[in-house]
């Protein structure tokens, strides 16, 4: 839906209904599902992209968004899915020739695709046949109408997604496939203390952070130009790109804002964010799709004002939710997943509100003021994050949505209080960690929460290595040297 449509709906009351078609033949279950799509998890599966945390980060957020919308498709009554684009790093797991061209040096090739199916058969073969994957096992595969009993949600509620890879050992032995759970055993077994992968990786990473000293200059001479020449907040980038990576994207903006100055006065006052998709993300800041062509960008840059409109419309939206649920917060938190477009967004937040107006709550106008909450379309219940944030489905029944939110708010208030403790206490950690270990810099993935960078920090004061003196670290769930210097370690590594 193109945002000036998404503008004229924001405008009305919300009086017209959109026919759609409910798919009855082809259905498949969810634990249909979940076999047929075997040999795409086998291949894009996080644990085996370890060495590579650009890639890794990528099919997380992509098998969250997967797994969301099938689970979208499997709801009773659901009659519609907001198209999803995806991007995974696929392994090559036999040769193809066909697709050699496309391999990356280090065994995988990036493949994108936007889902826009409307049943759950048809997106499984979808993705098989966007990533190149055999569809030998589909033919036998008999369609079965979804029953309470045979419904299975794809993504669990303990874990960010599914990871079905847990087959017979004979599917190996005939296959001749690596086995994963093997694999990562081993891995687990041979993972060596801290002290001993410095010793072997510190002259390594010394050399290529000494390498790249010139590049961060650079980038960081380019990022200051265009934020002055443009008015912009800021520059920001969704992913773990290297400085290389990021300098030739702030290159060809820079080009882009000689050919054609007037497109690019619209960027003023708004934050940049490189992505993998055009467009403007919920917090109404710039997406620049890094594979898109300049002719994108520009369209993009000519439509801002538009974009712009839409999201005053969702601020607006926010304000009367907000009102409505005793002064409770609706906020986006993108580093937590993926970059939701302002379209995406608006959708959820429209279609909340009408659910809200619908019904009279009983709440008072400040009883849940200082908490906050994030909407999404692929929950079926609410929840309480860890953090201290509710976690909405867009479609919850509001007298639910009531009693679930007055019960669980002191709840919320000790998770929010206890969340600002461990912040400060980390905050304070990494300052002593970064001044006695005399380090460049220390950061860490979001992945990783605050009750484990605190302990981690405190031992690597205790252990005080000085090889890791001058080195800029990053504390995540693996080692690596990444192509820029900077090193991985895993926040619960050996000592």
């Amino acid at each position: 839906m193109s945002v000036a449509s998404l503008l004229r709906s924001a405008m009305r009351v919300g009086n017209r209904h959109v026919a759609a078609h409910l798919v009855h033949q082809r259905a498949l279950s969810g634990a249909d599902a979940i076999n047929a799509l075997r040999p795409f998890y086998f291949a894009v599966h996080p644990d085996f992209f370890g060495q590579h945390p650009r890639e890794r980060e990528v099919n997380e957020n992509s098998l969250k968004r997967l797994n969301g919308y099938l689970e979208n498709l499997q709801k009773p009554g659901t009659r519609s899915v907001q198209p999803t684009k995806l991007t995974f790093y696929v392994r090559e797991i036999k040769d193809k020739e066909d697709i050699q061209k496309d391999i990356l040096p280090h065994g995988f090739r990036s493949v994108s695709f936007t889902l826009q199916t409307k049943d759950v058969l048809t997106t499984v073969m979808d993705v098989l046949k966007s990533c190149s994957l055999s569809t030998e096992h589909m033919k036998g595969l008999k369609a079965s109408s979804e029953s309470p009993k045979s419904r299975q949600p794809v993504a669990g509620h303990g874990n960010p997604f599914y990871r079905p890879i847990k087959w017979d050992k004979s599917y190996y032995s005939f296959t001749g496939f690596r086995d994963p759970e093997q694999e990562l055993e081993q891995a687990k077994k041979v993972e060596p203390t801290l002290s001993l992968w410095l010793r072997n990786h510190e002259k390594e990473a010394t050399k290529k952070q000494n390498a790249s000293v010139p590049q961060r200059e650079e980038l960081k001479r380019l990022k200051k130009e265009l934020c002055q020449k443009f008015a912009l907040e800021d520059i920001r980038w969704q992913r773990s790109w290297g400085v290389t990576h990021r300098c030739c994207q702030l290159q060809s903006l820079s080009r882009l804002s000689q050919q054609n100055p007037e497109a690019v006065l619209n960027l003023r006052g708004h934050t940049i964010i490189f992505t993998d998709q055009s467009g403007m993300n919920a917090s109404g800041h710039v997406m620049l799709g890094t594979m898109d062509v300049h002719h994108q960008w520009t369209k993009l840059f000519v439509s801002l004002p538009s974009y712009r409109s839409l999201h005053q419309q969702t601020e607006w939206l926010k304000e009367r939710i907000s009102h409505v649920l005793g002064g409770i917060q609706v906020i986006d938190i993108e580093r937590l997943g993926p970059v939701q477009p302002i379209e995406e967004h608006f959708s959820i937040l429209n279609t909340f509100h009408k659910r809200l107006l619908a019904r009279r709550l009983a709440l008072h106008p400040r009883s849940l003021q200082g908490l906050a909450m994030t909407l999404e379309n692929d929950r079926s219940s609410p929840s309480l994050h860890e953090m201290g944030h509710f976690i909405i489905p867009a479609t919850c029944e509001p007298s639910r949505l009531q009693t679930f939110l007055q019960s669980m708010a002191w709840e919320a208030r000790q998770r929010i209080k206890h969340r600002n403790q461990l912040q400060a206490e980390e905050e304070e950690v990494l300052l002593h960690c970064l001044e006695g270990l005399a380090l460049r810099n220390l950061s860490k993935e979001p992945s990783v929460r605050h009750n484990q960078m605190i302990p981690c920090c405190r031992r690597l004061l205790e252990v005080r290595s000085p090889l890791m003196e001058g080195l800029r670290v990053e504390v995540s769930h693996f080692y690596s040297v990444m192509q820029d210097g900077d090193l991985c370690i895993p926040w619960d590594w050996k000592g």
